[in-house]
């Protein structure tokens, strides 16, 4: 799929609907706590984005998934549904909210840990978390995927071209990696009583 640079006002789209994704990820954070069921997670994240942003929610009804967000808890790798199940002290959930607004997707998900967290389950966040920041940070005009094609971050030398594919690869990476061949895929394993 070529990459497709976008005008201002894409851009500028894509960037709203970025930020109403990242304000539901901030609003749920809040309520996040033992005792709570995923499916009121789910409910108070569906009327936040319907209701006040007036935007759509991606995953409902996206090849028949059920809910409005995604919340996979402790040993589910991606994807879960929301359902009755209440968190546990100590369980690890990550939340993934997906928006749609004026026909761009924003997409964002966080993990969190529930109450008090064991030593592994705090580190398994941390280290999670510090592993996404180096890969933004690789993030630059000729770095790919292939090693034998791609530049080092350090020999790349900026040309006006390569930093508008840039710019437009970086804007668009949301909106495309949701919509892009995705399926809602679900890992379920047995849940251990913590993690």
């Amino acid at each position: 799929m070529p990459v497709t640079i976008k005008s201002e006002d894409e851009i500028a789209k894509m960037k709203v609907a970025g930020h109403l994704a990242a304000e539901v990820l901030e609003l749920i954070a809040t309520h996040i706590e033992p005792g709570i069921t995923t499916a009121e997670l789910d409910d108070i994240c569906h009327r936040h984005i319907v209701d006040t942003q007036q935007a759509i929610p991606a995953p409902l009804n996206y090849h028949g998934f059920p809910k409005s967000i995604c919340t996979s808890i402790n040993h589910v790798v991606c994807h879960g549904i929301p359902a009755d199940r209440k968190l546990r002290d100590g369980d690890i959930v990550n939340v993934d909210i997906t928006v749609i607004k004026d026909g761009y997707h924003g997409d964002t998900s966080k993990m969190f840990i529930v109450g008090n967290g064991s030593v592994k389950a705090r580190r398994l966040v941390d280290t999670a978390y510090e592993c996404l920041c180096l890969g933004i940070d690789m993030v630059r005009p000729g770095v790919g995927c292939d090693s034998e094609t791609s530049v080092p971050p350090s020999n790349n030398t900026p040309n006006r071209e390569n930093i508008q594919s840039y710019e437009s690869i970086a804007a668009t990476a949301s909106a495309w990696n949701f919509t892009k061949n995705h399926r809602c895929c679900i890992t379920v394993h047995p849940e251990p009583d913590s993690f």
